[in-house]
């Protein structure tokens, strides 16, 4: 099953942030130029000096994970069982 999703989606469920501090170890990132009106225009793979994120970066993604599961808990245990 393969169900297309926008970067907006991605960004927005918190998982772009959780993955990029996964990729920060490495020196890694995964940049998104975010237009004024809040949309994606440009998404690449970039080598990046800092690592990992300031605490209100990390509270907001702690949330935002944490909503995303609770939303999609059921589907998620669902299609690993099948």
């Amino acid at each position: 099953m393969v169900n297309k999703k926008t970067w907006e989606e991605f960004r927005n469920s918190g998982l772009l942030w959780f993955i990029n501090n996964i990729l920060h170890l490495f020196g890694w990132a995964i940049a998104v130029k975010v237009e004024e009106d809040g949309s994606i225009s440009n998404v690449y793979p970039a080598r990046v000096k800092f690592r990992g994120f300031d605490e209100k970066s990390n509270t907001d993604g702690y949330i935002k994970v944490s909503r995303y599961l609770k939303d999609n808990i059921g589907d998620l245990l669902r299609e690993s069982e099948e």
